[in-house]
This record gives C-alpha cells, structure tokens and sequence, in this order.
C-alpha cells in the first residue's frame, strides 16, 4: 500500500512560481504523475516521471514552464511550476502507479493523494 501527501499549494500571481511536493509512504520505486482538476472540468494529466527519474514526460500545455523531479532517498516526488497562468488554477494530484514506467492516462494509476490547491490570480 501506498499513501501520497501533497503540499505546496496557494495562491501566486500570473507569472510567478510554485513548487508541489509529494511525500509517499511504502514501497517507491513506482512511476509516479501529478495530474489536476479545475473546477467543472474533467481531471487531466500534468506531468509524469519514471521510477528513477530518468525519464519524463508533459502535457502540452505545460511543457517548458513545468518540471517534475523526484528524489527516491526521501520518497518525495516534486512538480516545479513557474511562468503560473490563470488557466493552471486547479486541484494538483499526486499519483503513483504499480509499474517503473510512466504513463499519462489516468485510469493506470493505481494510489492518489488528497489534492492541493493552486489558485493564479491575474
């Protein structure tokens, strides 16, 4: 069993930087993914890292301004966000999948975290 805590959350200017943590507990050597939620919009997929973080991979639509990193000797996975937009507000998830590989669909995530909220005002 794993459980997924993530922190880091708040409210930023347009323009400016947020870093997510992620603090898994149990076995974690899984590949692991942040993924968020806007409101009345359907969850979608962020970021997504490999189970020693040699591999990555993006949405679209952070790709440049988002980096995901993690450091496996304090089981903590990270989400670096800068150049924040208003379209980034959302609830950030943090998810971890039974598998080394990384993936970007969200049905292939099997652990998930409580959310944190990232808000970017105008």
């Amino acid at each position: 069993q794993v459980q997924l805590v993530e922190s880091g959350g708040g409210l930023v200017q347009a323009g400016g930087s947020l870093r997510l943590s992620c603090a898994a507990s149990g076995r974690t050597y899984y590949a692991m993914g942040w993924f968020r939620q806007a409101p009345g919009k359907d969850r979608e997929f962020v970021a997504s890292i490999n189970w020693n973080g040699g591999r990555t991979y993006y949405a679209d639509s952070v790709k440049g301004r988002f980096t995901i990193s993690r450091d496996n000797t304090k089981n903590t996975v990270y989400l670096q966000m800068n150049s924040l937009k208003p379209e980034d507000t959302a609830v950030y998830y943090c998810a971890a999948r039974r598998f080394a590989t990384m993936s970007y669909v969200i049905s292939e995530y099997d652990y998930w975290g409580q959310g944190t909220q990232v808000t970017v005002s105008s």
